[in-house]
């Protein structure tokens, strides 16, 4: 049985090779948070997601999903357990010149630009002779 605790590696080129792990934590008065941490030469970045107040719609898997999901409440949900989905929030906060070692980031503020990402790049492997951004078919 695999480790949940373990540290994985995402390998991004030749020189970059990311450290990283789930944790979900609760602070004394604080609201429960999924978190990826991601280590890069040393340096740690927490991505970390914030359950919302009721309505808000985010929402992280306080024992509704599997431990590592978040949710906007709109459909969309990543699974922070999977490396694909980490692949693109690293992919994003890198585009954004978030990463390496900025501390602590808003993981919602990634969301959405994350979410579409990973639905194209399913809708491409489900369909490999569709057009990149073309709907998945039946």
């Amino acid at each position: 049985m695999r480790s949940h605790r373990r540290l994985r590696r995402l390998v991004v080129d030749e020189r970059t090779t990311y450290l990283w792990s789930v944790r979900h934590k609760h602070r004394d008065a604080d609201v429960c948070r999924e978190i990826l941490n991601l280590y890069l030469d040393g340096a740690r970045t927490r991505v970390v997601f914030r359950a919302g107040e009721a309505g808000s719609g985010r929402c992280v898997a306080d024992g509704y999903w599997f431990s590592g999901c978040v949710s906007d409440g709109r459909g969309n949900l990543l699974n922070l357990r999977e490396p694909g989905v980490v692949r693109a929030l690293v992919d994003e906060a890198s585009r954004r010149e978030l990463l390496p070692g900025k501390g602590e980031l808003d993981g919602w503020e990634l969301f959405r630009a994350v979410a579409e990402a990973v639905d194209l790049n399913r809708a491409a492997a489900a369909t490999a002779e569709a057009p990149r951004g073309c709907p998945p078919g039946p």
